[in-house]
């Protein structure tokens, strides 16, 4: 079953008298890119909070953000004044310069993101061991969504490869025809320009077939079936980060449709293969989600 590289995971607890909310969204990504925004106390944690995400993830583009509600009894604070002060100068020009009250601005910058933060807030072995199963609950729940929009990906993929593969019918329908007329054709322009007389018909015999091994697509056809039913049991795989496979394979399915096209020599088969690459194009895209 794929897994997408899309989706969003909550979770919300109690660890001693602080509640803490961890929130991440995924996207797509070739690596593993996590953006990180958590309380400073938690600072010394971010390693091991990265390995973690990281081992449960495997790879997009991450932005995980871990919030903190203080609950319980009060405890001794600290101001970041420099940070204060950093917020209060400019907050407090763009005030005057637009003749606001500014009497309000102190209680307001004290409330933003850690300007005032606990004196003694830090983890112990026991709340750190919570604190992680925390945000393995929030990246399971992440999981689970991109199980979810898997099950999308996948019916669009087998769609596309059931569309190319369709088109692929037509070209074999079409095979026999393209041959005759590649043989008439030779043999109409050798008449026009030599005569019906003046030309050895068993060497031309020996000349068209040879031609039309040169140009002959059914190697091409072969493989190309193989790789759509190579495609459709790997979506069937329970492995990790199997999108990577899914996008070397569509190349090689790619590689048989481009080669169809550059041997036809007919207007027909054309229309069908740029019908397949219609579908291989928007499979690629698919496939840029798939973890």
């Amino acid at each position: 079953m794929l897994k997408s590289m899309t989706g969003f995971g909550r979770s919300e607890k109690n660890v001693g008298d602080k509640t803490f909310l961890v929130d991440i969204k995924s996207l797509n990504g070739k690596q593993f890119d996590c953006s990180l925004k958590m309380p400073a106390f938690l600072k010394t944690f971010e390693f091991d909070i990265r390995k973690r995400l990281s081992e449960k993830l495997q790879r997009g583009t991450i932005d995980c953000l871990i919030s903190l509600k203080q609950t319980g009894s009060a405890k001794p604070v600290s101001i970041n004044l420099s940070l204060a002060k950093a917020y209060y100068e400019p907050i407090a020009a763009l005030s005057r310069e637009l003749g606001l009250d500014d009497s309000h601005i102190l209680g307001n910058i004290l409330k933003l993101p850690e300007v005032i933060t606990p004196t003694s807030d830090t983890l112990t072995e026991e709340e750190w061991e919570a604190f992680k199963g925390i945000i393995d609950e929030a990246a399971d729940d992440l999981i689970s969504h991109r199980f979810e929009e898997g099950k999308v990906l996948e019916e669009d993929l087998l769609t596309r490869i059931a569309n190319i593969e369709k088109q692929q019918a037509v070209v074999a329908a079409l095979e026999p025809q393209r041959q005759q007329k590649i043989r008439e054709g030779l043999v109409k322009l050798l008449e026009e320009n030599v005569g019906s007389d003046n030309y050895d018909k068993n060497r031309l015999e020996q000349e068209i077939i040879y031609y039309i091994e040169k140009i002959d697509i059914s190697e091409e056809q072969v493989r190309l079936k193989n790789h759509c039913d190579y495609f459709r049991s790997m979506l069937k795989e329970n492995s990790n980060e199997i999108g990577k496979k899914l996008s070397f394979l569509l190349q090689e399915i790619g590689r048989e449709i481009n080669t169809t096209g550059a041997k036809a020599y007919d207007s027909t088969i054309q229309q069908a293969v740029v019908l397949m690459k219609d579908e291989l194009e928007k499979a690629k895209e698919q496939v840029l989600n798939v973890l």
